[in-house]
């Protein structure tokens, strides 16, 4: 009896796909579209970045997989990707915003803007946390530096060991957990103020 194309290892679909099988890719991205998906989105924060870094994330992957050299896991080596795809964004829209009048920029105090923060979806968080909650742990998660924030996202929310965090961000495990300790540290403070005001 053969096997059906979805139960082939993530190993033989890259071969497959290193060889030119656009099938194996697709199957591919099918298999991981939802991690992606779920992870670009927690980072980014925002429906339409996050769709972008997708796009962006396997269009790397068809790019460059023959760059993948199978000595981590591919998982790792999307979450790299999309890691790297988000904070790029990210920077790039810094730049942009330094160029916009400080008249045009959004008020983050605007009932309208704070409208836009994206629910936490599909988290264990929803369960135990009100919406107003919920919406100021969102507000103090932007406000974390990109480099504690994606620490902070792999961990808590993607719930990545120090070592694979370590691996997707080509740190050392302890700069992960001083990393890691250094933002539940600002969100603490910073969600313990916004619940005193």
């Amino acid at each position: 009896m053969t096997q059906t194309p979805d139960t082939h290892t993530d190993s033989a679909l890259i071969a497959k796909v290193k060889k030119g099988d656009d099938r194996a890719f697709t199957q591919l991205v099918h298999r991981y579209e939802q991690t992606v998906w779920g992870f670009a989105f927690k980072l980014c924060r925002d429906k339409q970045k996050a769709e972008e870094s997708f796009q962006d994330t396997f269009i790397n992957v068809f790019r460059k997989i023959d760059q993948f050299d199978s000595r981590s896991k591919f998982s790792t080596w999307l979450y790299t990707i999309v890691a790297n795809n988000c904070l790029m964004h990210r920077r790039k829209r810094k730049l942009e915003g330094l160029l916009e009048s400080l008249d045009d920029a959004p008020d983050p105090e605007n009932p309208e803007v704070q409208k836009q923060l994206a629910a936490w979806d599909d988290s264990p968080i929803d369960t135990m946390m009100n919406k107003e909650l919920r919406e100021q742990m969102d507000a103090a998660i932007q406000e974390l530096p990109d480099e504690y924030k994606v620490v902070f996202v792999l961990r808590d929310l993607e719930d990545k060991t120090a070592e694979e965090t370590a691996k997707i961000l080509k740190l050392s495990v302890p700069a992960v957990k001083s990393r890691l300790r250094r933002s539940r540290i600002f969100l603490r403070h910073k969600l313990h103020g916004m619940m005193a005001a």
